[in-house]
């Protein structure tokens, strides 16, 4: 066993039995921290005090597998009307929705793998618990309560990506052919069961002091997402919209969360742990507990680093090129610039000279050369069509929206991390903020709406809005009943929620995929069809299953 401290307390531990555990989280109440890594525990162990916690920690570790992740980002910020792809990578078809998108995807093929490896963690926890003895029965509660909820969880993202699943509610300890896709309707039910079973468990507190444990408003808030969503599934029912909106307001109430004043301090770097936070998924700056880390960093990245005066660096990131806005991301969503702040809170606009010197001009026409200082302006996005000759003023080049494409556009800033180890690393050690206040605001409005309650929906999201105006415009931020519709919701949750890996189920849970798609993104627009509302099955889940195709038939289309 190796122990390191460390600021914040990831414990990973390896266990080779058929629980297939892998790296994991663990908690400490301290501020100074401790991570150990554990390897050839038996299976027993599990049985133990210190088994059942850190049976506990593993099932936190199949939250890694989304969020942050190019596959999380690919699955969710890829083939919307927002995103479409930049000029590198080899998953662009996932944003054109091309017949390469198959049951040999890889992404899709991790995925189910670690959701169903984390479902069955819990499952062992679970099953267990009872005969575990020196842990209190309070805390051995609160701890099934929280497997419980990674068990909804991860379920919860498999009936939004494949439909119908296999579902397993106990623990597997050796390998299992004996699979069957479950109807949507169970599948939402078992969800359902394992949420309100922990709620009353789970702390009622804004954050635990071992940050990152689920806490009840954070159960809240999914449960209040998992009715939403059921409500536009083949599984709805008539209350499903009004059982959300009692725990969106718990959360927004009673807890103490709070939209933070400026909407750009929600992602500035340093600040992941503040009052608007409900739950965020912890990442290290240790390579050895850190799995993967982070990945966000790098995806929504121009390629700044081969312009004059530019090079890479730790400020302002390693430049994948991987994701750009569409159009109409650019031209409708973030059409207000004057009232509305988050444009400019979320988009870098100028880069600064690390690299002096006298460069001819790439790709502003309005000079032939320019000549930086240490520290000069080199790149300046003002994000409207300047004037040539108001260009050609400047002592920078000035990247204007008709020269943008594949590899040079407006970057989001919201995952950028200045704190890697240096220009090249991959894995980032920022928390990645899964839940936030100002989407349960969006939530509520949606319930609301959806319920008939205008007025309170538009109550809902102008607070949302209020809290993104430029000082001195709240009041022009301001819409009225008459204005709230399903569209401006859905364009709100993107001014609100971009880049924050929600939008494709957003889409989906609207019933506006297809059409948002083919109207907003090109190079999605010409293959886009219905089945691609499903993702699909992974092969080798197919052959390993008894009977095959005929056993667990693939989804439709693929």
């Amino acid at each position: 066993m190796q122990k390191l401290s460390n600021s914040y307390t990831i414990k990973s531990w390896i266990k080779s039995s058929a629980l297939a555990l892998t790296l994991s989280f663990a908690f400490s109440c301290q501020d100074a921290l401790q991570e150990d890594v554990i390897s050839q525990i038996g299976n027993d162990y599990l049985n133990t005090s210190s088994g059942f916690n850190d049976g506990v920690n593993a099932a936190y570790t199949s939250l890694r597998a989304w969020y942050g992740t190019e596959r999380g980002h690919n699955l969710t910020d890829f083939g919307t009307d927002t995103y479409t792809n930049g000029a590198d990578g080899s998953w662009k078809f996932m944003n054109t929705y091309t017949n390469q998108f198959d049951s040999q995807n890889g992404h899709v093929r991790e995925l189910w793998d670690e959701l169903y490896r984390g479902i069955n963690t819990c499952n062992a926890v679970i099953d267990r618990a009872a005969n575990v003895t020196g842990v209190s029965d309070a805390i051995k509660k609160q701890r099934i309560a929280e497997v419980k909820f990674i068990r909804a969880h991860n379920y919860f993202l498999m009936v939004q990506l494949f439909g119908p699943v296999d579902l397993q509610l106990t623990e597997n300890k050796v390998p299992n052919k004996k699979v069957t896709r479950a109807p949507v309707a169970a599948v939402y039910d078992a969800i359902i069961a394992d949420l309100l079973a922990a709620i009353p468990d789970l702390e009622a507190v804004k954050a635990s002091n071992q940050y990152g444990r689920v806490t009840r408003p954070v159960a809240q808030n999914l449960l209040a997402k998992v009715y939403l969503t059921r409500a536009s599934s083949e599984a709805k029912q008539a209350s499903d919209f009004a059982s959300a909106e009692p725990l969106l307001k718990s959360v927004i109430n009673d807890y103490g969360f709070t939209l933070l004043p400026a909407y750009s301090s929600i992602y500035r770097f340093g600040n992941e742990r503040n009052d608007e936070v409900i739950w965020a998924i912890q990442y290290t700056r240790d390579p050895l507990t850190n799995g993967g880390g982070n990945n966000s960093h790098v995806f929504f990245l121009m390629e700044y680093d081969v312009q004059p005066g530019m090079r890479r660096d730790t400020q302002n990131g390693r430049p994948f090129k991987r994701y750009r806005m569409t159009p109409y991301a650019i031209n409708t969503v973030f059409a207000d610039r004057v009232n509305d702040s988050r444009y400019k809170a979320s988009f870098v606009d100028v880069y600064y000279s690390n690299r002096p010197g006298t460069f001819n001009t790439t790709f502003d026409p309005s000079k032939p050369s320019v000549t930086f200082a240490q520290g000069d302006t080199a790149i300046y996005i003002p994000g409207f069509e300047m004037p040539l000759a108001e260009r050609a003023k400047k002592k920078y080049q000035v990247l204007v929206p008709s020269r943008y494409d594949e590899r040079l556009f407006p970057a989001l800033n919201k995952h950028m991390d200045p704190g890697r180890a240096d220009l090249t690393q991959f894995e980032g050690g920022r928390d990645f903020i899964a839940m936030r206040l100002g989407e349960t605001y969006l939530l509520l409005a949606e319930s609301l709406l959806k319920q008939g309650k205008v007025a309170e929906a538009t109550a809902a999201i102008n607070a949302v809005r209020r809290r993104a105006a430029f000082p001195g415009k709240q009041a022009a931020m301001e819409i009225t009943p008459a204005q709230m519709t399903m569209d401006f919701l859905m364009e709100e949750s993107a001014r609100e929620l971009m880049g924050e890996q929600v939008r494709w189920l957003d889409l989906k849970r609207w019933g506006v995929l297809l059409e948002r798609v083919k109207l907003h993104n090109a190079q999605a627009a010409p293959n886009i069809k219905d089945f691609h509302m499903l993702r699909p099955i992974p092969q080798n889940q197919i052959d390993r299953a008894e009977g095959g195709a005929s056993g667990f038939p693939q989804n439709t289309g693929y």
